[in-house]
């Protein structure tokens, strides 16, 4: 090869690189992405229906009810909230016609010894949705006090 040719290569080469500069400063960058992994099909959203009272809510169509483990967080956080003590176990629940009932367990005064802890067991009432209705102190105890056997035992 002639030193005139590889030298003409060599500009058009340069051009050619310079060309492509302008043209990546001229355009937006682009920024390749992978292809996103196959999504499984989502269900469409459902405007919030109106509440009886006219305004807008955001629960669950009725009959349809949340999980339970998220029903019972919602239920001590917002036992909590009212009382200013913090739900330490849920010890029963069942649901209702109308939503859930539950038994929770709230300390109530810290001792030392923490077997001489005051404890409060709560009676708490939920709807369908989760949200607390209602709530009574059912019975407040040592928590190192055992209940008392039937039968006088």
């Amino acid at each position: 090869m002639s030193n005139t040719h590889r030298t003409t290569r060599t500009q058009n080469s340069r051009e050619s690189r310079k060309s492509e500069r302008e043209d990546e400063q001229e355009a937006p960058q682009e920024v390749e992405q992978e292809p996103e992994p196959e999504a499984r099909p989502r269900k469409p959203r459902r405007p919030p229906r109106p509440s009886s009272d006219g305004e807008e809510s955001t629960h669950e169509p009725e009959g349809r009810r949340p999980p339970l483990m998220e029903v019972l967080r919602q239920a001590r956080g917002q036992l909590a909230e009212l009382t200013g003590l913090e739900a330490e176990s849920v010890s029963s629940f069942e649901q209702t016609e109308d939503g859930w009932s539950l038994e929770v367990e709230v300390l109530e005064l810290s001792r030392v010894p923490d077997t001489m802890s005051l404890m409060g067991s709560y009676q708490v009432e939920l709807d369908r949705e989760g949200q607390l209705t209602g709530y009574r102190r059912v019975r407040r105890y040592e928590r190192g006090r055992a209940d008392p056997r039937a039968g006088g035992r």
